[in-house]
């Protein structure tokens, strides 16, 4: 095996690892502030709610909502990616199965710093995720795609929708507190600079000319793309990851 193939593979393995790392802790730090109990992210509140109105596990409501989600993308002919697939069975595994081995928390003393480490492990959990760059998050590529669409701007396409499922949710029996507006404050910040810790280098290829030695070689490295940013900070490139929420 080549120098450069090595590298590529090893390279690839780590995207891989960080995909899988963000989603399973995603999932993990949504199943925190649902045990905090002072309020979740904007979508957790559509899903607990609907959980609270179905009787189905909240992580499984999770995964219904995002493979349906999904759906809405084919007439916006959004393209999914290894990322975008993964997110809705990865998260809403990693979430029942954390709340299956946490158990409710008493008193607000144990709460507050619950809800806090959920926040901020979902900041790194939204660093590793974006950077290993495999494509969105279903409802990400939903908000891209109605910007799209509509030619509004993407604040206001995903301002418009998490009102619209923070809303719903909570009319369902979704928790919405404290936590939520600490969320929607804390992300961003926090996303960047995980996204930054995490980003990857590119992997640099090597092109040979002729076996000639009259003819020269050449070396080019790969020039790196730039991931998105979270929604809450930045405007993201159609197609990019943002939050997968």
């Amino acid at each position: 095996m080549s120098r450069t193939t090595a590298r590529s593979t090893t390279h690839l393995t780590r995207r891989l690892v960080q995909l899988y790392a963000g989603l399973t802790l995603y999932g993990a730090s949504s199943a925190l502030l649902v045990r905090a109990e002072l309020g979740l992210e904007p979508w957790g509140v559509l899903h607990q709610g609907l959980a609270e109105l179905t009787g189905i596990s909240i992580g499984v409501v999770s995964i219904i909502v995002g493979a349906i989600v999904l759906l809405l993308w084919i007439p916006m002919r959004q393209r999914p990616g290894l990322g975008t697939v993964s997110n809705v069975f990865v998260v809403g595994l990693a979430m029942d199965g954390t709340l299956a081995l946490v158990g409710e928390v008493d008193g607000l003393g144990a709460r507050i710093p619950v809800m806090v480490l959920g926040i901020v492990l979902n900041g790194v959990a939204t660093g590793l995720y974006i950077a290993a760059r495999f494509g969105p998050g279903p409802r990400d590529g939903l908000m891209t795609g109605l910007h799209q669409v509509t030619g509004r701007s993407i604040r206001l396409v995903r301002t418009a929708i998490e009102v619209a499922v923070v809303v719903t949710g909570f009319l369902l029996g979704g928790s919405l507190g404290a936590g939520t507006v600490l969320y929607a404050l804390a992300i961003g910040p926090l996303a960047q600079l995980f996204l930054r810790v995490f980003q990857l280098p590119a992997p640099t290829t090597t092109t040979t000319g002729s076996s000639d030695p009259a003819l020269p070689t050449s070396t080019t490295a790969a020039t790196p793309t730039p991931p998105a940013g979270p929604a809450p900070v930045a405007t993201p490139p159609s197609g990019q990851a943002i939050l997968p929420q």
